[in-house]
Order: C-alpha cells, then structure tokens, then sequence
C-alpha cells in the first residue's frame, strides 16, 4: 500500500523502539559481515578498483568523442555529408549492440569469470576504435561503433559487478562510484581531445583512434589481478578465493576473510536448494548442459520473490538513468551548442562533462554515509528543475528547424542570453544526475543473491542500453518535429514518474553485506526493514 513508502520515510525522524524488532531470523537476519571493520580500503582493493576502473574510461571516453566527432567530421571524410538521420544510427548503434552484448556478458561471467569479461571487452574497444579511426563510410562508422556497443555492454555489466563482488561492504558503494568517475573523467578527456583536435584535417580520426591505448594497458594491467572471491568459491577455488578475501581486508591474522567466505558458502548452499525446489519440471540438456543450467537460473530469477524484486529495482533504475534525456545531452551537446550560436560548442560541451565529473566526485564522497535512497529522493527533483528551467529557455529562444555545420552556425547564428540560460539549466540538470542517478543505478549488482548476480545484472544492464538506443535515436527527431519546449518537458515527466517509484519501492542499501540483501528483499520491498535498520544505534554501532 502507499503508505509504506511515506511511513519508512516518516520512521527516519525518530528512534525505534525496539532496535531489533526490523531483523529477521537469523538465516535472513541483516548480519553484520564482520566483527573487526576495515577504516579504508585496503591498498589492494583500491588497486583492483583503480583497473577495473580504467574500462570505465573508456566507457566515458567512447561516450562523449561522438559528440565531437558528429560536429568535426568533414563533408567528404565519409563520402557525403552527415544527414540526421546518419547521425541518429551512428550514435544509436552503439547503444543498441550494447543492448545485445549485456545479457550475453552476464552469461559469459558466469561460465568464464568476471575478469575474462573485462578482457574480452578491451579487445573490442581495440578493434573498434581502430576500425572508426581507418573507415571511409558511413556504414563503416556504424560497424566500428557497433564493435565498441559490444565492448561498453560488456564492461558495463561486468566492472560494477567485479567492483562489489570484491569491496568490503563499508566502502562498496564508493568504490563502485568509483568506476563512475572513471567514466566522467573518460567523457573530460573527450571533450579535451575534441577541442584541441577539432581544427586538425581528419583530427576526428584521432579523436577516434586514441580510445585503443587505454584498452592495451587495461588488458596487460588485468592479467595480473585476480578474480573475484565469490565466483572463485562458486567454481570450487576456495584456496583462491580465501587468499584473495585476505589481500582485500589488509590483514591475514583476522578471522574477517573467514567470516565472509563463510557466509558466501552458506548463500551458495541456500541458493542451490532453493533451485533443485523450483528447477525439477525443467528438463535437462545433455547436448548443452550450460542451457540447461542457464534455464535454472532465468527460472531462479524470474519465479522467485526476492529475485524478482532485485530485478524490477534493477530494471527501474537503469531505464529511468537514460529515459531523463542526460545521454542524448551527452551525444549531441555539441550540436546543441552549435545550434544555439557558440563559436565554440566543443569547449562549452566540455563544462557539461566537467560538472559532471566533479558531481560524481561529490557523489564517490558520500554514498556510503548519506545512502543511495535519501540521495535519489533528493536529487531528482533537481533534475527536474534544470528540465524544466531548460523547457521555458528554449520557449522563450525558439530553436532553429534546420541544422547547420559549424562554420555556417559562427558566420550567421544570433546570439541570445536565453542560450546561457539553457547552458546553466542543463548543468544544474546535470549535477542532479551525477549526484544521484548516474552512479547508484550502477550499484546493480548488490540487489541480487550470487546466483542470479550475473544474468539479473545483464538483464538491468540491457534495459540500461535499450532505453539508450531509444533516446540516441529519437532525440533528434524530437528535437525537430516535437520542438525542444516539448522534448524536456517529456524528460522532466519521466523523472517525476521516477521518483515516485523510488520513493514507493527502493529500499535503503547502504552498508548491507552482499549475502543480506536476500533477506532484505525475500517478502516485500523492505523499504521501512531497510530505514528502521539505517535508524537503529545498535546496528551502527556494529557496522562502525
């Protein structure tokens, strides 16, 4: 009932009676993971963050060179001039492809590890940005951008998942942030490289070109770490799991790297009962016994509560990130920009991925402390004001219906101050999004039970980059037949639908252990559970 929401809201006002009356028995209990807790990631984590995290560069990076590139690329590098519509498939393709590798990773993670994933991947960021640097077509560009989809569904699915499954719960949802700011700081690089390569002849190559270097030092870097502890003990390597656990919480005298390999035993133990209950009416495969465990696990997934919950709050999350317009921000800003006048749209593009990076730095600075629920109720609303504010500019401008290449925008464009208004609009939208929005939909991967983690989190991700390709391919168009006045009202009504659905159903995650969240979710939603927990002195205490 609706209720809830406001009554768990309401509860964070005053002290509970009981402290213990939100736990649950001791099996679903919110245990606390140890009894000694670490005071700062150990050095190893922060390395195993900081390498992982390189993917997330280039993420950013592959993310924000296109909004370079579209407004830099000459009229006869790719055989004719870019139309709207080449625009929208170049950038949506990525986006889509994306969409299909998401999934698939979860898969692949699974059967070979999170590691091979991330490897994989940079082997496509290689490929593809090396193909988009040498093509001389259009067709050629969607294909090269089609292989980076690949490679970006692929390390966004795997990197956050890799980031928890390795991260003392204390510091899990700043270093999972983490890897958020490494795709911020990916899209500054960006712009930087666009601005000072933009006047270049054929510099949108470079542009290009350059996202192959940070992919070979990822893949040389990540052959020497290791993989995470809870797929090492679900592939019977608990010797190497309980060395990793000890590198992790700094210290191999504790009974901390015990505790949790523990707990992650008994999960599995669990969760391989509760599947032999739910899984006997499937038959099996013996041509393809991995189908036959993959239909296990889909079944796991979609017929049990709490898995079912985690996916629905996963799903959530991830489609409204792109549904609120801030990626097709990202894409076009550049067009935007040279619509509106700037003689320079590149270097004003860049103010937008430098907000966003230093926002996603303040985000890294208090996830853990504020929580992922209270910074999203608050946060939001933000968002919708820059949409708004940005709406009535635009009303007040007008916008112009044909678009025009740089050059022909510097010599004939009309400078208004309603277009810094709209500038000042989108980056108030912006730090709203990178606070909140933009890093927690990424703390996916601690919504669901090991056995699941991987393919709920390909399914979130996928959602993620379907709503991707919508926006990347209809943005323009919007733009154009439905005016910009509409368009951001459309994003700004998106965000208030979505804040009424995190204010009804996401509970408060901060601070949980990996192996809690099943009892979290396992009857009902388990917001006022989660903020009678986030309340209570003993727990805190406890949990440091």
């Amino acid at each position: 009932m609706l209720s809830d929401g406001s009554a768990a809201d309401a509860h964070l006002m005053r002290e509970p009676e009981s402290p213990r009356d939100s736990l649950e028995d001791s099996s679903d209990s919110f245990s606390t993971e140890e009894e000694w807790q670490p005071t700062a990631p150990s050095a190893f984590i922060w390395l195993l963050s900081c390498a992982a995290g390189i993917s997330g560069i280039l993420f950013g990076y592959d993310t924000g060179v296109i909004s370079s590139t579209l407004v830099s690329i000459g009229s006869t590098d790719l055989s004719h001039p870019l139309s709207t519509l080449d625009k929208s498939l170049i950038t949506s393709s990525t986006s889509l492809f994306a969409l299909i590798a998401s999934p698939l990773a979860g898969v692949l993670a699974d059967r070979r590890g999170r590691r091979f994933v991330i490897l994989a991947a940079d082997v496509l960021f290689i490929v593809g940005a090396l193909w988009q640097a040498f093509t001389g077509s259009v067709m050629g560009m969607i294909f090269g951008r089609s292989i980076i989809g690949l490679a970006v569904g692929a390390a966004s699915l795997v990197v956050p998942l890799y980031i928890s499954e390795l991260s003392p719960s204390e510091f899990r949802g700043m270093l999972v942030t983490l890897s958020i700011l490494f795709v911020t700081g990916g899209q500054v690089i960006a712009y930087v490289f666009g601005y000072a390569l933009a006047q270049r002849i054929h510099g949108w190559r470079w542009m290009v070109g350059l996202g192959a270097a940070p992919a070979v030092f990822q893949f040389c870097l990540l052959l020497l770490l290791p993989e995470t502890p809870r797929w090492l003990v679900k592939a019977s390597r608990e010797f190497e799991a309980r060395n990793v656990l000890r590198k992790v919480y700094a210290s191999e005298t504790n009974t901390t790297a015990e505790r949790i390999l523990t707990n992650i035993k008994r999960e599995i133990s669990e969760e391989e009962a509760t599947s032999k209950l739910i899984n006997p009416t499937i038959p099996g495969n013996d041509l393809w016994p991995w189908l036959t465990q993959l239909q296990h696990r889909l079944t796991e997934l979609l017929y049990v509560g709490g898995n079912r919950r985690a996916l629905t709050l996963g799903c959530m999350l991830q489609g409204l990130q792109q549904l609120c317009g801030f990626n097709s921000i990202m894409y076009f800003s550049a067009t935007i920009f040279s619509l509106l006048g700037f003689t320079s749209p590149i270097l004003t593009s860049l103010s937008v991925a430098v907000t966003n990076f230093i926002c996603t730095l303040i985000a890294l600075l208090i996830i853990d402390r504020v929580g992922r629920r209270a910074i999203l109720l608050r946060s939001i609303p933000v968002m919708i004001a820059g949409l708004v504010l940005c709406s009535i500019s635009y009303h007040f401008l007008g916008f112009p219906t044909k678009e025009m290449n740089v050059l022909e925008q510097v010599q004939s464009a009309s400078y208004s101050p309603w277009a810094t208004f709209i500038v000042v609009s989108i980056l108030v939208f912006v730090c709203g999004y990178a606070i909140g929005l933009g890093n927690i939909a990424w703390q996916q991967s601690e919504l669901f039970p090991l056995s699941v983690r991987s393919l709920g989190s390909g399914f979130a991700t996928a959602t993620n980059w379907g709503s991707n390709f919508v926006v990347g391919l209809t943005f323009l168009p919007l733009m154009e037949y439905l005016t910009p006045v509409w368009t951001f009202s459309l994003y700004a009504l998106v965000c208030l639908v979505g804040w009424f659905c995190v204010w009804r159903i996401y509970p408060e995650t901060k601070g949980l252990g990996l192996e809690d969240m099943r009892g979290l979710l396992k009857d009902g939603w388990g917001v006022k559970e989660s903020l009678n927990r986030a309340t209570t002195p003993h727990l805190r205490a406890r949990r440091g």
